[in-house]
């Protein structure tokens, strides 16, 4: 790939931020861009649209208001104000940082890139963007949005899993920043991606920067990026019993390892090979808690999608057969049963809070 010309990158850096002066999009995190609002909502936008932050975002600062009452809060109130978002370690390493912003920078988030290096969570993208966004210091933020915006601007024809595309990007990234401009370009990069060089039908004639686009200029917008190989998706049945006694719901806490570690759930599991989903239940039950349950009716069956398994969840009401049995936890790390309005409490995996949500809607 060649080389942009400096007359070229002028042209970017004066038609960019022109165009972002007056079209941004007003957002929270971006009144005065204090670290901690930046910091949060980079953390929250990895793999998310801004829609679906926005709600989130407003919740977290109305509990979350500052650090300290990050690294204060019990880590089930944490992992609440974050369900939905995924991804549940993004929010553990946010507690555990502000812990060590609270014991040893006195509740600040420091403005040097090795210092928030050395911070869980916090990598070289989330670095830049603080230290750029905040701080004001020259650093080039590349995320999604600035890859599929470079592929096109400078038509490059690898698909941008590759590190060679990566490599050219950071490169020209670093380039390309204006000298003490550095976050409002940045942030005019990704605003770009996100209005206008859309993943699909982008819309070509409002780009303040459509003359310098290579793929533009040679008809070939459509194709790219050049398109990664698709990952496969793993699909699995469970089944999960929500298991009453005297009014109450038995949840229990997943262990700190493994998938979605301490998040809470109803008892259950996969559905084997020629099993049904009710088998499935009554033997997971009696492995995982010791106890023989009769299966009361189905409640529904649930979909969701996560990033590398489809989840088609099979619930079902159920009851103890023997009223004295108390569940022995084998996988679990806690346990509770809580009146059904208190599910709400408690922080979930996304297919769970469909599930949840349905209970509340048709109480037995």
């Amino acid at each position: 790939m060649d080389i942009p010309s400096p007359e070229t990158k002028s042209a970017i850096q004066r038609k960019l931020l022109s165009w972002f002066d007056t079209s941004q999009r007003d957002l929270p995190w971006r009144k005065g861009y204090r670290p901690y609002q930046v910091w949060i909502s980079e953390i929250m936008l990895q793999q998310t649209q801004v829609r679906t932050v926005l709600p989130y975002y407003q919740r977290w600062m109305e509990r979350f208001p500052d650090i300290p009452s990050v690294a204060e809060a019990p880590e089930d109130v944490v992992l609440k104000h974050w369900e939905g978002l995924g991804y549940y370690g993004r929010a553990r390493n946010i507690q555990r940082t502000a812990r060590i912003l609270v014991g040893e920078y006195q509740g600040e988030i420091p403005g040097d890139y090795q210092a928030l290096r050395r911070l869980p969570g916090i990598g070289p993208y989330t670095a830049a963007a603080i230290l750029s966004l905040a701080h004001g210091q020259d650093y080039p933020v590349v995320d999604g949005n600035v890859k599929r915006v470079f592929a096109r601007l400078f038509d490059i024809p690898w698909p941008l899993s590759e590190g060679r595309s990566l490599r050219i990007i950071e490169e020209t990234a670093a380039s390309l920043l204006p000298h003490g401009r550095a976050g409002a370009f940045n942030q005019a990069l990704m605003e770009l991606g996100a209005l206008v060089c859309a993943p699909r039908s982008p819309r070509c004639p409002q780009c303040p920067i459509s003359g310098e686009c290579r793929s533009h200029g040679t008809g070939i917008v459509s194709q790219r990026p050049v398109p990664s190989p698709r990952k496969a998706t793993t699909p699995l049945r469970v089944a999960v019993g929500v298991l009453g006694s005297r009014g109450r719901i038995f949840i229990q806490k997943r262990p700190p390892g493994g998938l979605m570690p301490l998040l809470w759930e109803f008892p259950g599991g996969k559905v084997r090979e020629g099993e049904t989903p009710e088998e499935a239940l009554v033997r997971e039950l009696w492995e995982e808690l010791e106890v023989r349950v009769g299966i009361l009716g189905k409640i529904g069956a649930l979909r969701h999608a996560y990033t590398s398994f489809r989840v088609e969840l099979h619930a079902f009401h159920c009851r103890l057969l023997d009223d004295k049995a108390r569940p022995v936890l084998r996988s679990a790390v806690e346990a509770r049963w809580v009146m059904p309005h208190e599910l709400t409490d408690f922080p979930f995996p996304a297919a769970n809070g469909k599930l949840i949500r349905s209970i509340l809607a048709h109480p037995r």
